[in-house]
């Protein structure tokens, strides 16, 4: 004798002669019962998108990097600059991007090309006395050296003409003579 096989609904206890009968029953009368079978997500899909986005973080890393690792200094050309001079040469206030500028052309708008010594002592250790050694340059050359602070500067003294940058992490009286000569 053969056991005959029943096929049963759970949820609502019907029975039927084969397994297709039973599929079409749950697919009408109890749709919520099947379980659809999860899609795989294929391996080269998964491959795909690591790559692509370990290129994008490589990518936006980069650019992080490079934008942090910017210096700021002040600038040794002409481009942008007003036609403004300072009211003195020597100042306590940073002086403005375009103004600097400006000096470089030409100090108090008719002079020789001006030499600027840029200091900050916020971010840096000054020594004592550093200001003021660095203010008496602008009284030993009047004609075209100005003396301000610069706020947020990558270095602790810079000195600058057009076109040309020195930057100093400690005074010497030689070196700014040699760059202003």
């Amino acid at each position: 004798m053969t056991e005959e096989i029943i096929y049963k609904c759970e949820a609502c206890d019907r029975t039927f002669a084969n397994a297709d009968g039973l599929a079409s029953h749950n697919a009408a009368k109890h749709s919520e019962l099947i379980k659809e079978p999860k899609k795989k997500i294929p391996i080269k899909k998964i491959k795909n998108w690591t790559i692509t986005l370990i290129i994008i973080g490589v990518i936006v890393g980069l650019i992080v990097w490079g934008i942090s690792s910017v210096k700021i200094l002040p600038p040794t050309d002409m481009q942008g600059h007003i036609e403004v001079s300072p009211e003195s040469h020597v100042l306590k206030e940073q002086m403005q991007i375009t103004v600097q500028k400006h000096m470089l052309e030409h100090a108090d708008g008719s002079g020789p090309p001006g030499i600027i010594i840029n200091y900050n002592c916020e971010d840096y250790v000054c020594e004592e006395g550093l200001i003021d050694n660095l203010e008496a340059f602008a009284e030993k050359y009047p004609a075209n050296v100005y003396v301000a602070p610069f706020k947020k500067m990558d270095a602790k003294i810079a000195l600058t003409k057009f076109n040309k940058i020195e930057i100093l992490e400690e005074y010497s009286e030689v070196r700014i003579d040699e760059f202003i000569k």
